[in-house]
């Protein structure tokens, strides 16, 4: 069992099935969730990706804002995605565990003829967790008023534990974890005030599987846990109730 927050290079990592290893399909009957997301974010182009699996249940789905209007789809979108400095976190949840890993990465693509090359965030998340599960999250690029560049992860819901969290700022491409952050709904975080462009938004009920998940692209102002104040700042708010 998982009984408390583990993040590397901490000792000890939990001995229990953690990617890159095989993990079952079914743990202490709750089914495996794993998903992997990109986003990458800039003044005049945002977009998000991702992939993953509910069980035996495939998910797939993309958005992107083109700087005047979101586009939406399930398929066909290519991005080349390149390494970048990681943290990984493996937090009890339920009766269960969670585990995820993220890191900032370049992001390069083309969008109806329009070629990108942003900084982003990407998201590997594995896990057994519990039946109802609800989080607020925001990530996001940008400059600090010092002129470095930096990028975040916050979070509160999962895996939030005071310490060995997988809240983390990276200042010019170095991450450090920061303490817990309080959300005003999807209108900041912590020191952060967000002024959306455009949301994605889903509501699913397949009875089994209902997703309530809201998730806006935006510029960020105010001042960065851990880092200080923005000169600027892009990225996205997200608040997703779910049970599976």
């Amino acid at each position: 069992m998982v009984t408390r927050s583990w993040r590397a290079p901490a000792p000890d990592r939990p001995s229990v099935p953690l990617p890159p290893g095989r993990m079952p399909l079914l743990r202490g009957g709750r089914p495996l969730k794993r998903w992997r997301y990109v986003g990458a974010y800039g003044p005049e182009l945002m977009l998000c990706a991702a992939a993953g699996r509910i069980g035996v249940v495939p998910f797939a789905w993309w958005a992107v804002w083109d700087g005047e209007r979101l586009h939406e789809g399930r398929r066909g979108f290519e991005l080349e995605v390149s390494e970048g400095a990681e943290i990984e976190v493996v937090s009890p949840h339920g009766r269960q565990y969670a585990w995820t890993r993220k890191r900032v990465a370049r992001v390069r693509g083309t969008f109806e003829g329009r070629a990108f090359d942003l900084p982003g965030i990407v998201d590997e998340s594995a896990g057994y967790h519990a039946r109802h599960t609800a989080w607020r999250w925001s990530a996001g690029v940008g400059t600090l008023a010092s002129g470095e560049p930096v990028a975040w992860n916050l979070v509160n819901g999962v895996h939030d534990a005071p310490d060995a969290s997988e809240r983390t700022v990276w200042v010019a491409g170095e991450p450090r974890e920061v303490g817990p952050v309080e959300f005003d709904d999807l209108d900041g975080v912590a020191g952060l005030r967000f002024e959306r462009v455009a949301t994605r938004a889903a509501r699913e009920n397949y009875l089994v599987i209902r997703s309530d998940y809201e998730q806006p692209f935006g510029a960020f102002t105010g001042e960065l846990p851990g880092a200080g104040p923005l000169a600027e700042g892009w990225g996205v708010m997200e608040r997703h109730e779910v049970r599976w």
